[in-house]
């Protein structure tokens, strides 16, 4: 089974928001689908493809505390895992896929890394740019600007073409087909 996990926090308030770019990712892959709710997370089960997809509900500090439940329930080697999150170093709507790597300073993955024991798992790492004048913890809990969002919607194709990849071929094929 793989496991594609998007970052964000949950809560209407937070809708929009640079650090949701996971969920808002995930959610723009899957479009409408029938989440559930287990081990502290929204799941969806695609069983043609053997692939979980998650959104923790824990808040993105705590999001390894929900993953690792997952993880260790279903069994999930740290190939077959990839994180979506939100980048601050990269330009707004770039990304990179990577897998072992620190946190970067992203509490969420920080706290994935802590549960896991691992900085194996993948990630998509997407950029929402940064602002100097704004703190960090500030920022990445600020709304994206409608020309913000507008850019973003535009390369949603090819934060599908990763995850795709993943899902239908593996981990290190996304990253050599972005990374080369």
């Amino acid at each position: 089974m793989k496991l594609v996990v998007g970052l964000g926090n949950i809560g209407k308030e937070y809708k929009n928001t640079r650090h949701n770019m996971g969920f808002m990712t995930l959610d723009n892959y899957l479009g409408k689908v029938n989440w559930k709710v287990k081990m502290e997370s929204y799941i969806y089960l695609d069983q043609d493809k053997d692939v979980l997809y998650v959104k923790p509900m824990t808040y993105m500090n705590l999001s390894g505390l929900s993953v690792a439940k997952l993880v260790k329930f279903y069994k999930i080697d740290m190939q077959d895992i990839l994180v979506i999150q939100d980048d601050l170093d990269l330009e707004l709507g770039k990304f990179k896929v990577k897998k072992n790597s620190s946190s970067g300073g992203h509490n969420g993955i920080k706290s994935i890394i802590s549960e896991l024991n691992s900085m194996e798992f993948g990630r998509l790492k997407i950029g929402i740019g940064k602002n100097t004048l704004i703190p960090a913890d500030k920022y990445v809990l600020s709304k994206f600007t409608k020309d913000e969002l507008t850019l973003l919607n535009n390369n949603m194709p090819a934060y599908k073409k990763v995850i795709d990849l993943f899902v239908n071929e593996s981990l290190d094929y996304a990253i050599a087909h972005y990374n080369n």
